[in-house]
C-alpha cells in the first residue's frame, strides 16, 4: 500500500545501519555469499507531527539511493514541507533534485566525541549539534531529527535482525527487505502510538480505524492474486 497525497508540514530523514549474510568485512572471506551481502542501510523518513513513517529504502548508502528515496519522499507530498537530515553529504543533491526550490530543508550536523575503548559496542557520545541552512526558511525550532532517531530506535527494538551483535540476521536482502516492509505497515496502521493514542496512519489522515494482522494479509493476499491474473494474461497471448 502506498502513501500518496499526504499533508505533512515536517519531515525528518536518517538511515540505519544493519548488515545481510555476513558483516561487510567479512564477505570476502564468506562461503557461497549471495548478492546483496555485506552491509544494509535503510533511508528512513518520519512526519514530525503524526509520527507516520512516509517513506523507507533498503539499500546502499551512497549518492544513488539518496535520489532514489528523496524521490519518492518527495512524491508523496501535496505541499510545501520543512525535511531535516543529518549531516549525510548525499542528502544535498538529492533533496535539491526532489523538490528543487520548493522546500525549507537544513541539516543538523552532530559531532561526536572520540570512541572508548572499553565501551566498544557502544555508540559514541554526542557533544554537540549544528543547525546548517541549506535551501529555503526553515524554522530554527524545528531543525531536528530527533523523531526519526527515535524511529529507528524502535526499529531495532521491533526487529530481530536490527539488533547488535545478532545471530538474526537476514540471510538474503529480500527477505531483509519484506521484514522492514512488514514492520512499516504495522508501525503505521497497527501498532497505537504512546503519545497520540492512536495509530500514525489515522493521525495523519489515512485511515479511519485501527488494523490488525489480518487487514495485512489481505493486502498480501490481493497482490499476489493481481499478479497471477497478469500471469495468466501473459501465458494465453502467448499460447496463441
Amino acid at each position: 500500500m502506498k502513501l500518496t497525497f499526504l499533508n505533512s508540514r515536517r519531515v525528518q530523514c536518517d538511515e540505519i545501519w544493519s548488515f545481510c549474510y555476513s558483516k561487510q568485512k567479512n564477505v570476502a572471506s564468506a562461503k557461497a555469499a549471495p548478492v546483496g551481502a555485506g552491509d544494509v542501510w535503510t533511508w528512513t523518513s518520519i512526519d514530525a507531527d503524526s509520527k507516520l513513517a512516509v517513506s523507507w529504502l533498503v539499500g546502499g548508502r551512497d549518492a544513488g539511493y539518496a535520489t532514489e528515496f528523496m524521490n519518492d519522499v518527495a512524491e508523496r507530498l501535496t505541499n510545501r514541507v520543512q525535511v531535516t537530515t543529518d549531516g549525510h553529504k548525499a542528502y544535498l543533491e538529492a533533496v535539491e533534485g526532489a523538490f528543487g526550490a520548493d522546500v525549507d530543508y537544513a541539516m543538523l550536523v552532530k559531532m561526536y566525541g572520540a570512541s572508548d575503548p572499553e565501551h566498544r559496542y557502544s555508540p559514541a557520545v554526542c557533544i554537540g549539534a549544528k543547525q546548517q541552512t541549506v535551501t529555503g526558511d526553515p524554522d530554527p525550532k524545528h531543525i531536528s531529527t530527533s523523531y526519526v532517531e527515535r524511529q529507528n530506535l524502535t526499529m531495532r527494538m521491533s526487529m530481530r535482525r536490527f539488533t547488535r551483535l545478532t545471530n538474526a540476521f537476514s540471510k538474503k536482502i529480500e527477505n531483509h527487505a519484506h521484514a522492514v516492509a512488514l514492520h512499516f505497515m504495522h508501525y503505521n496502521f497497527c501498532r497505537i502510538h504512546q503519545t497520540l493514542r492512536v495509530t500514525p496512519a489515522m493521525e495523519a489522515g489515512v485511515t479511519d480505524r485501527v488494523w490488525d494482522m489480518a487487514d495485512i494479509v489481505e493486502l498480501i493476499e490481493a497482490r499476489e492474486a493481481a499478479k497471477d491474473r497478469k500471469r495468466g494474461t501473459y501465458k494465453k497471448r502467448n499460447s496463441k
